[in-house]
């Protein structure tokens, strides 16, 4: 919402939908909001997302809801006739061994990791169904797939955060009450890359507006760090002083992850420009002065 203010598109000309009003999974609601709001271009970011545990936990959910929400956005969409669709993706489409860096074309290669595979099957839908219906009906659905995603208003919940909101909600709270060791799910050999939540934003916003091809576009900051050493960092900027204990009986998740972005710099001009130290400096703040 931010970027697009930016770029002279008025609050009131912006619908963001929320669950209560319209729940996606539901087509009788999904028809009621294109009938209501009649929207011109789509950016489809609705999602059901969680870290390792809450796939696990919730396979079949995360595979339904995400699958439904997306063939219907989709598919009304091109009923109504919207100018533009813009469908977001995620890193969990690629597969599991993946070479590093991922390139797009490195798709179907082979099957996800397990642990979030129904997750990311379910998104890597909507590459399917957005080039079927750019080849049917020509209608102008582009393909997204942003890294793991970090920043200020993300999910702190131990239920359901990612690896970095998780990290550092543990390492604060261990500060407060003077804890000598804080535990960390699996051995911290897995490798990940993350994107500012600001760049994400930008980079979104830049494919809606110049980007209008069949291919996916990949969107991330071009770097790897282990968990081991990520979560090294994180205690450091909390002011942790402890122990971090592995817990390896806990899975790492995919291997490797790290993205080929020069697609989406000669696509329409994207690169990350947050360093990654000043991102996680700005999420520990604002986690700290926005929490109950």
């Amino acid at each position: 919402m931010e970027r697009l203010r930016q770029r002279g598109c008025p609050a009131e000309a912006v619908v963001v939908p929320r669950k209560a009003e319209f729940d996606l999974v539901h087509e009788a609601d999904v028809r009621r909001l294109y009938d209501v709001h009649q929207p011109r271009v789509v950016i489809h970011l609705a999602a059901l997302v969680g870290g390792i545990g809450a796939n696990r936990a919730r396979p079949g959910d995360f595979f339904f809801d995400n699958l439904v929400m997306g063939a219907l956005l989709m598919e009304y969409g091109r009923q109504a006739g919207v100018e533009k669709f813009v469908a977001v993706g995620t890193i969990c489409a690629y597969p599991k061994l993946t070479p590093v860096p991922f390139r797009e074309e490195q798709l179907w290669d082979g099957y996800p990791e397990e642990t979030n595979a129904p997750y990311g099957l379910a998104k890597k839908m909507l590459l399917v169904q957005s080039q079927a219906y750019r080849a049917q009906y020509g209608f102008n659905s582009i393909y997204l797939l942003p890294v793991n995603l970090y920043g200020p208003r993300d999910s702190f919940d131990p239920g359901n955060s990612h690896v970095i909101p998780a990290l550092i909600r543990k390492l604060v709270e261990a500060v407060e009450r003077g804890d000598d060791a804080v535990e960390v799910w699996g051995t911290g050999r897995a490798t990940r890359e993350f994107l500012y939540v600001d760049d994400a934003a930008e980079g979104i916003v830049r494919a809606t507006e110049l980007y209008d091809g069949p291919e996916p576009v990949n969107l991330g900051a071009g770097f790897e760090i282990s968990i081991r050493d990520l979560a090294e960092r994180i205690a450091r900027l909390t002011g942790f002083t402890g122990r971090l204990v592995w817990n390896a009986s806990q899975p790492d998740g995919q291997p490797r992850r790290c993205l080929d972005t020069s697609r989406a710099a000669a696509y329409f001009g994207f690169r990350a420009t947050t360093p990654f130290e000043d991102g996680l400096r700005r999420t520990i703040d604002w986690y700290r002065s926005h929490r109950p």
